[in-house]
Parts: C-alpha cells; sequence; structure tokens
C-alpha cells in the first residue's frame, strides 16, 4: 500500500508539472490504493 501511495505521489506531481504521459494510470494507481482499502476495512 505504502508504495502505492508514494507511485500516486509520484504521478500527482507529474500531472502538476505536464510530465505525464498516461493519466489513466493516475486512475487506475487511485483505484488500486481504494480495493486495498476496502479489503483492509472488511469485518
Amino acid at each position: 500500500m505504502e508504495e502505492l501511495l508514494e507511485q500516486q505521489f509520484k504521478l500527482k506531481m507529474q500531472a502538476a508539472t505536464g510530465q505525464l504521459a498516461k493519466s489513466s494510470e493516475f486512475k487506475k494507481v487511485r483505484k488500486d490504493i481504494a480495493r486495498i482499502k476496502t479489503v483492509m476495512n472488511e469485518k
């Protein structure tokens, strides 16, 4: 999870500076983080 958060931060910085080539990559990482959080919060 920590890796994904770090990757999300890097992608966000790339998007802010206009260097992000694949905008879909950011969306994919965000969804992966959401999936992990969902599994962690299951009872």
